[in-house]
Order: C-alpha cells, then sequence, then structure tokens
C-alpha cells in the first residue's frame, strides 16, 4: 500500500515570507512601459502577476495581472488588457518565458495600434514597478510517508503551500511543484506526481488548493 511505502528521502516543509519593494522605475505611456518590462528584474514580473495570490488569499481564485489591469483602466486600452489577462500563467515553467510572451503581446498590440504607444496614463495613475523578496524558513514538519505527507498537509500554513507549489515551479526554475518533485523521485509514484502537476493552483484559492491537495493524497491512500 502507498502509505506503507517509506520514501527515499523525507519531504521538509519550508515557509517563506515575503516584503514588498518599490523598484524606483514608472511609467505613464504604453511604450515606456514596454521598455520597463523588458528591464526589470525577474522578482518584478512575478510579483506582478502573482501579487493578487500572495495578498488575497482567501479571496476570488482567479488572479488579476497587474499589467492587464494598468493598461486597462489607466490607459483605456481595453483590448490589450484582455488579451494580458488572457495570458495564463500555468504554461510557463520560468519568469524568463513568461516575460517574453508579455512583451510580444504588447509588441503585436502595438505594431496594430501605433498610436497606441503615445498614450498617456491618467494623472496619479502611472504604473509603479515594485518587486517581491522572499525569506525562506525551515518549518517543523516532515514526511517520510505518503500518510505523513497528509497529515502535514493540514498543519502547514498557506505560506508554505504557496512556496512549495508556485514560488518553486514558477519563480525558482523547478520545472514542477516540490510535491510532485518528491513524489516522483523519492516516493516512486509518478501517477500521483502527474495528478498534482496537473492541477492548476491560479484556479483555487491557497485553502481550496490545501483541500485539493488533502483530497488527492487521501484518495491515493484509499485506493
Amino acid at each position: 500500500m502507498a502509505e506503507l511505502y517509506k520514501a527515499k528521502e523525507p519531504f521538509r516543509f519550508f515557509t517563506r515570507l515575503h516584503l514588498t519593494e518599490l523598484t524606483g522605475l514608472r511609467a505613464s505611456i504604453l511604450s515606456q512601459f514596454l521598455s520597463l518590462i523588458k528591464e526589470v528584474g525577474g522578482a518584478s514580473i512575478y510579483h506582478h502577476t502573482h501579487r493578487f495570490l500572495q495578498q488575497h488569499q482567501y479571496l476570488s481564485p482567479e488572479p488579476p495581472n497587474d499589467f492587464a489591469y494598468w493598461v486597462t483602466e489607466a490607459l483605456g486600452e481595453d483590448e490589450l488588457g484582455e488579451k494580458l489577462a488572457s495570458i495564463d500563467t500555468m504554461h510557463f515553467s520560468n519568469i524568463r518565458s513568461l516575460r517574453e510572451k508579455i512583451i510580444m503581446v504588447i509588441e503585436e498590440y502595438m505594431e496594430g495600434n501605433p498610436l497606441s504607444k503615445l498614450k498617456f496614463s491618467r494623472k496619479n495613475e502611472e504604473f509603479y514597478f515594485m518587486k517581491t523578496v522572499s525569506f525562506v524558513f525551515p518549518t517543523p514538519y516532515s514526511a517520510g510517508d505518503l500518510k505523513e505527507f497528509a497529515e502535514c498537509l493540514h498543519k502547514i500554513t498557506i505560506e508554505s503551500i504557496y512556496y512549495h507549489v508556485f514560488e518553486a515551479r514558477l519563480r525558482l526554475e523547478k520545472k514542477t511543484n516540490d510535491f510532485s518533485r518528491w513524489m516522483e523521485d523519492s516516493l516512486g509514484d509518478k501517477a500521483l506526481a502527474v495528478k498534482i502537476a496537473r492541477l492548476d493552483p491560479y484556479t483555487h484559492t491557497l485553502e481550496d488548493l490545501r483541500k485539493a491537495l488533502i483530497a488527492m493524497v487521501k484518495a491515493r491512500l484509499e485506493s
């Protein structure tokens, strides 16, 4: 049974704290906005595509994109806003490729709408680029098998879930979430690893994501 199989290495849960810092960069027109998106560090791109998840963990699971919001609300470019909002972050495994997609969408729009690059934002509505700075800490929780893993999922904070699911895959470029990596590499349970990897975390609040993960693990234990 899966619950009796001991992992080669225990899964150690970590958590994170984060600070938001101003970069000192701001944009008031679309062409300037595009130039700065090309220039800012990855921590800024990450912040503006994940800010909602970090600050409103219990609310709507559909995270707004800061870039899409600004071009819609401050510049009045609704079509571009829709195109930016439709970028599916789940399809990207690193910040670099996500940035390239955002740049491509804006450049294609500006090519078809040349006057858009000169439109100024409304007064006091410039886009201020910020970045997320994370601090990672170990928790007292670890799991040596799938049953212990399920028990830990009940105890860890949502910040720990966020770290292992979102930051590990995209910001730390681990290709997949930490849970799936451990299940495949240490437990040898590829089926469950793939199932969790296919779960779209951007369509859940963090508490709902916890529940979904627990349900998947429990179903595996009972199978």
